[in-house]
């Protein structure tokens, strides 16, 4: 169960290596000690080494699942052995591909593939995490959208629409499950600090990912449905969209 506080008890990560996913886990173990559940790419090299980065931070315990998010056809099993293991209160969603925006659009097979995990994986798990959390009546899901999504750009308008697809899937599940106890919080972060934007040239308002993990705590104790990170984003966004189209393709974004 959650407390008054918004601590839980069980946290389920798919992504179970991401860094921003690990940082959100890492914030909710700085106020108590809390089962972790990783959903994790087979074979993926940073498996052992994630274990036992968090039971440092403080896990009560550690579980590992292999997750591949394009395994459709295996997600039922892998949500049915996460509740096996601890009745999960909180399900971080944060796996996902960035590509190459100029390549992915001229490549079929790589934009089907980040097509497949940014948006049809997220779908996949989201559907069966809100009917776990639907039955038990109670339950906290987070999902990684994206700034790109909001607002889609010739920059990387592949990247860009799966998160908006992902995007509206998440927000809508939050709707539908709020009468039954279950809270979705959607996160549009802009550019964070990791591995996988290390080669992408560092944009205005970027954050370290431990940033990203304290508001997005706090804001899912608070009960919010969709954040910006950083906050600020929330009114870049709004002028963006008003900016006329013929203008809004001359800008570099």
């Amino acid at each position: 169960m959650i407390d008054a506080t918004g601590n839980p008890q069980a946290v389920l990560l798919l992504g179970g290596t991401s860094e921003i996913g690990l940082a959100i886990v890492k914030e909710y173990l700085t106020k108590q000690p809390v089962r972790v559940v990783l959903g994790v790419q087979p074979g993926d090299a940073l498996r052992d080494a994630t274990v036992a980065d968090l039971k440092a931070a403080g896990a009560s315990e550690v579980d590992t699942l292999d997750f591949d998010a394009t395994a459709f056809d295996t997600h039922e099993s892998v949500i049915d052995a996460a509740w096996r293991i601890a009745d999960i209160d909180v399900a971080v969603v944060a796996f996902g591909l960035l590509g190459d925006a100029e390549e992915v659009w001229q490549d079929q097979a790589k934009a089907v593939q980040l097509v497949q995990v940014n948006y049809t994986g997220a779908v996949s798990v989201g559907v069966l995490l809100g009917q776990r959390m639907k039955a038990q009546g109670y339950g906290q899901i987070i999902a990684m959208s994206s700034v790109a999504g909001e607002l889609v750009r010739r920059s990387n308008f592949v990247y860009g629409s799966t998160k908006a697809g992902l995007d509206g899937f998440y927000r809508l599940l939050g709707e539908a499950l709020a009468p039954f106890g279950p809270r979705v919080l959607v996160v549009r972060p802009g550019q964070v600090r990791t591995r996988m934007s290390a080669a992408v040239k560092e944009a205005p308002l970027t954050v370290d990912k431990e940033q990203l993990a304290t508001q997005v705590v706090d804001a899912a104790r608070n009960g919010a449905k969709v954040i910006w990170v950083p906050a600020p984003f929330q009114f870049v966004m709004m002028v963006l969209k008003h900016i006329p189209k013929p203008i809004f393709r001359l800008l570099p974004l």
